[in-house]
């Protein structure tokens, strides 16, 4: 039995348009919230828009969005901010071990 396509507009969401003042003042959230460890994924609830563009307009804008330093940082800044980078990841990891084990009790 061959699949029934969808020619109709039913189900598909339309395209938005984004201004460019918007993108402008979203780009200046990512720089600002990742800088204190936060993910894309957070900052992008908010304004309704997925990470993947976000990280789009932010390297059209020439800045990556999770570069190594943000503009007018200072070396203490940074530091502080890859320290904070480093303990979340710490935690992340230990997370990812623990239930890793559990899996491997659990699949015995």
């Amino acid at each position: 039995m061959k699949a029934k396509r969808n020619t109709g507009s039913a189900g598909r969401r339309e395209r938005r348009a984004f201004s460019a003042e918007f993108k402008a003042e979203a780009i200046r959230l990512v720089a600002e919230r990742r800088a204190s460890g936060v993910s894309l994924a957070q900052i992008g609830r908010e304004p309704d828009v997925k990470p993947d563009l976000l990280r789009a307009w932010a390297r059209q804008a020439g800045d990556a969005g999770s570069g190594p330093s943000v503009a007018g940082e200072t070396i203490e800044q940074e530091n502080r901010r890859l320290r904070r980078e480093v303990a979340v990841l710490r935690q992340e990891q230990a997370f990812a071990k623990k239930v890793a084990v559990y899996f491997a009790k659990e699949s015995r």
